[in-house]
């Protein structure tokens, strides 16, 4: 089992996005917490992805087609922090 661990503005983040995108949020961290990240790769729709650039060393998964959640994965405590959710910018 994996803890996840969020950044302290998630729940400021999460309370201020739609219903949907916190419904999704809610299902990916249990996803996780059950699975761990290989759980998200048994469900296409989350789209879990390593970033590139700036953002090396971290995952981002699909809550819809325009919010994601940020987050990296620390082996060694088997936990994920999140850092961010946020709608994609294209």
């Amino acid at each position: 089992m994996y803890t996840v661990l969020e950044h302290r503005q998630i729940p400021k983040q999460i309370i201020k996005a739609p219903v949907g995108v916190r419904k999704a949020y809610h299902a990916w961290r249990r996803i996780v917490e059950l699975e761990g990240p290989q759980g998200l790769r048994l469900i296409k729709g989350f789209h879990d992805e390593a970033l590139k650039g700036e953002w090396k060393g971290f995952r981002s998964s699909r809550l819809t087609l325009k919010w994601r959640v940020i987050y990296r994965i620390e082996k060694e405590e088997l936990s994920v922090y999140v850092v961010e959710v946020n709608p994609h910018e294209y």
